[in-house]
C-alpha cells in the first residue's frame, strides 16, 4: 500500500494491526508509519486504539520490536 492510500484509508483494523505487531516482536516501515499517522492525524480514534499504539511505540522505543523492511 503506497502512502497514499495511507493517508487516504480511514483508520480500520487498528487493533488487529497492533496485537499482530505486538506478538511477533516485528514492525514493517509500513505499518509504523500507518499508526504514526493515525495517532497525529485528525481522524479519529478509540481510546483502545490509542493504548495499543502507544504500547507499540513503549515496546519500539524499548527495543522489544524489532523494525523489518516486510
Amino acid at each position: 500500500m503506497s502512502r497514499a492510500e495511507l493517508l487516504r484509508s480511514p483508520n480500520t483494523n487498528l487493533i488487529p494491526l497492533t496485537e499482530k505487531i505486538l506478538s511477533s516482536g516485528q514492525i514493517t516501515y509500513q505499518q509504523h508509519f500507518q499508526l504514526t499517522y493515525a495517532m497525529l492525524s485528525n481522524a479519529p480514534i478509540t481510546s483502545e486504539e490509542s493504548t495499543q499504539i502507544n504500547r507499540v511505540f513503549d515496546r519500539l522505543q524499548t527495543g522489544q520490536l524489532k523494525i523489518v523492511e516486510q
